[in-house]
């Protein structure tokens, strides 16, 4: 076996090592996305890949759909969890390649540099507290609530509803914060700089959201 061959496994495995840590020292791993050589991109892509369909899937439960599927008669409690993987795998290849876009091309407008790839990577990162939700917000959510969670008209109301609503947002709003994080870190920006471009990218899914919700 070539060294280089024994190596890329080895590479993969310290990202994964490197994926907690972008929660509590994310400047520090944010600036290793800098490295686009092949050797480097490939060693971070699982990680990558299974942040983002995590997050898409908790992405997808978050949804006003979501809040919906048992009006529907023909949607059975044994499908949500199909429905929301299916639908997780959709949302998280629309923000993965679309939002990476928007964000590589408002970083160039902001006089940055670096590939597609490399924004999508620093995008599909700083979606770990998005998906993490997955794994601490939901199972709860889904605990309290149960079936009501996925119908109208049930106990998924009031106070406690909001609560949960709000740590979502919770979680979404420190994805964001992440955004701006990672694209400070690799272009080596300053705050004002990453939040502008980071803005600039996210203008036109606001204003989309905007003329569906009016």
């Amino acid at each position: 076996m070539s060294t280089e061959a024994a190596t890329q496994p080895a590479l993969g495995r310290s990202w994964w090592r490197r994926v907690p840590l972008t929660l509590a020292a994310p400047t520090a791993v944010f600036a290793l996305v800098r490295d686009e050589s092949e050797e480097a991109t490939e060693s971070r892509q699982e990680p990558i890949t299974a942040i983002a369909g995590l997050a898409g899937i908790a992405g997808v439960l978050g949804t006003p759909v979501a809040r919906h599927l048992l009006n529907d008669s023909t949607m059975s409690v044994a499908l949500i969890p199909v429905w929301a993987f299916i639908g997780g795998v959709f949302y998280a290849l629309a923000v993965y390649w679309i939002g990476g876009g928007l964000l590589y091309g408002a970083s160039r407008r902001f006089g940055g540099r670096g590939s597609w790839r490399r924004s999508r990577h620093v995008l599909a990162l700083a979606c770990l507290p998005l998906a993490l939700s997955l794994f601490t917000l939901w199972p709860v959510r889904i605990a309290v609530y149960g079936q009501d969670l996925f119908r109208t008209g049930g106990d998924d109301y009031g106070s406690g509803d909001t609560i949960f609503g709000a740590l979502f947002v919770a979680f979404l709003a420190w994805s964001a914060v992440l955004v701006v994080i990672g694209v400070r870190a690799v272009h080596g920006w300053t705050w004002a700089r990453a939040a502008g471009a980071v803005a600039l990218a996210a203008a036109f899914p606001a204003l989309l959201v905007l003329a569906t919700s009016i």
